[in-house]
């Protein structure tokens, strides 16, 4: 399936997509709330300034995918496979990331309040400037992300000690 008749079939209705193989497509600026991209192969995708609220994408491969100023809020990213995709000013409020692969992923400036991150990869991970205000990062590795300027003050003390320390 190519861009084209993704997004016609989008328009008449549809919003299971599950396994489509959009490999490179541009789907920039595009309203595609609710979608069902689970176990789909979006890698290298444009998706920025996207509408992906509520969006199932459990399992999908977003590798290199460009979600710039995307809305993925309250998405179901489950095991997502989010390496190096770029999520500046992202929006992810209420959105669920447990054990997606955000190795080398920028999410520089992005709103991550409230997501849940349990047990995901973030080695190398940019979160510079993000908002982590509640973000549940059980399980998580944090010494190699780049803090600066992160919002993290309404986490647990013993969590903002991690992550502080994690900066320098």
């Amino acid at each position: 399936m190519d861009a084209r008749e993704f997004l016609y079939t989008y328009n008449c209705g549809n919003r299971n997509f599950t396994g489509v193989i959009l490999h490179g497509a541009d789907l920039g600026d595009r309203t595609l709330s609710g979608v069902n991209f689970s176990h789909a192969d979006l890698s290298g995708v444009d998706l920025s300034g996207a509408d992906l609220t509520q969006a199932n994408l459990r399992y999908a491969n977003l590798t290199n995918a460009d979600l710039t100023n995307a809305s993925l809020r309250g998405a179901h990213l489950e095991e997502a496979n989010l390496k190096g995709a770029v999520l500046k000013g992202a929006n992810l409020v209420g959105s669920s990331l447990i054990r997606a692969d955000l190795q080398s992923a920028d999410l520089e400036m992005a709103n991550l309040e409230g997501t849940n991150l349990s047990d995901a990869k973030v080695r190398c991970a940019n979160v510079q400037g993000a908002n982590l205000s509640g973000v549940c990062i059980d399980g998580v590795d944090v010494t190699e992300l780049n803090l600066t300027n992160a919002a993290i003050a309404p986490l647990a003390t013993d969590v903002a000690l991690v992550t502080t320390e994690a900066a320098y």
